[in-house]
């Protein structure tokens, strides 16, 4: 089986057992590793070089590999990555910002995310796309905007309920949380992030600015996100929140976040020490991994388990989890893959001197 690491990608697999290829969409397409008989990763293969490639997922009934382009469109691999072609036919907005997909009613149906924010969805495996435009119907679609010019907010990261598929978390960068329980038809927005804060708030951090959502398999009425100012969780779908880091701790802006599926309290999140505002001054993220065992109700900062000091911020994480092994994979602006196979406690670097794995322009930001 294969895996993939991307910005806005699929970021947990459930596998029998450890896969030995990984796809990593960079800056400069997608970098394909293997692992061989040693134990050793390395690059195995290169595919759309000259695009960004901000998204990944594999298809799990079809095998067919789907990336999503920033400043580009959708292509699709029905042979593990040898060819692509282009899957838009339906799709409005050329910069796809993030991929998901979820079974409903019975049927595979993926989602894309795009600048400006619009959400697309496809009932055959990408050959059309209708959009959702009950996205936009919202009171704060005027609001939405992002700091970097040109200043126009981008659905980031989608989710589903576990239980049913029909319930759509969508995250607007920036713009908020957005809720649907009947698959789309219409939205709820939810607020409380910034309620009675217990800290101050950086110059460029906003309560809005929402990086991921997750609700765990074990628990579907939790939500957890990350944001521009740390990591919140809500013990009743989204109605009220509580603040588990701060925009003071080690992590002061944490994107990536990731849950173990079987172990809710298991929960893993990286990011830079400050928000990119200050990345072109120091030209350094300093960013890092924290790890909770308790649900985010404490954190310890991995920054001594790890292969030095990350210059690079962390823009993606995937898990995997099989039936006796437990991996995690992190990818930074700096073109460094990061392994670990036991919950953290080591990593090595299996690989640099990719291109960047990034969102937008913020590899560009530490240059």
């Amino acid at each position: 089986m294969a895996i993939c690491v991307s910005h806005g990608g699929t970021t947990t697999y459930l596998s029998k057992a450890p896969s030995s290829e990984l796809f990593v969409g960079t800056v400069d397409g997608v970098a394909v590793l293997r692992k061989g008989g040693d134990g050793q990763w390395s690059v195995h293969a290169k595919a759309l070089e000259g695009m960004h490639v901000h998204a990944l997922l594999i298809e799990p009934t079809s095998g067919f590999i789907f990336a999503g382009i920033h400043k580009g469109t959708v292509y699709a691999s029905k042979d593990r990555g040898l060819t692509w072609e282009k899957k838009d036919n339906g799709i409005t907005q050329n910069d796809i910002y993030c991929l998901a997909v979820a079974v409903v009613d019975g049927k595979t149906r993926l989602y894309a995310g795009t600048e400006p924010a619009h959400l697309f969805q496809s009932d055959n495996l990408g050959e059309t796309w209708n959009e959702i435009k009950s996205l936009r119907s919202v009171p704060s679609v005027s609001k939405w905007t992002f700091p970097a010019p040109p200043h126009i907010g981008h659905v980031k990261n989608i989710a589903f309920h576990p239980e049913d598929s029909r319930k759509i978390y969508v995250c607007i960068e920036q713009g908020g949380l957005l809720r649907s329980d009947d698959g789309g038809s219409t939205w709820e927005e939810l607020h409380g992030f910034d309620t009675d804060l217990k800290f101050d708030l950086p110059e460029g951090a906003f309560p809005d600015d929402i990086h991921r959502v997750l609700i765990p398999p074990t628990d579907p009425n939790r939500a957890y996100i990350s944001s521009g100012i740390g990591v919140c969780c809500s013990p009743n779908q989204g109605k009220n929140w509580e603040h588990l880091t701060t925009p003071q701790m080690r992590i002061g802006y944490p994107d990536p976040l990731l849950l173990h599926p079987r172990r809710p309290s298991l929960m893993f999140a990286g990011g830079a020490r400050d928000n990119p505002r200050t990345w072109r001054t120091t030209h350094d993220a300093d960013s890092t991994i924290g790890r909770s065992r308790d649900g985010g109700k404490n954190w310890e900062f991995l920054e001594n388990a790890l292969p030095g000091h990350l210059r690079g911020n962390i823009e993606a994480m995937t898990m995997e989890v099989c039936e006796n092994s437990f991996s995690l994979f992190a990818a930074t602006t700096d073109g460094e893959i990061l392994y670990s196979e036991d919950e953290g406690d080591n990593w090595s670097k299996i690989v640099e001197g990719l291109p960047a794995v990034s969102k937008n322009g913020h590899y560009l930001r530490l240059r």
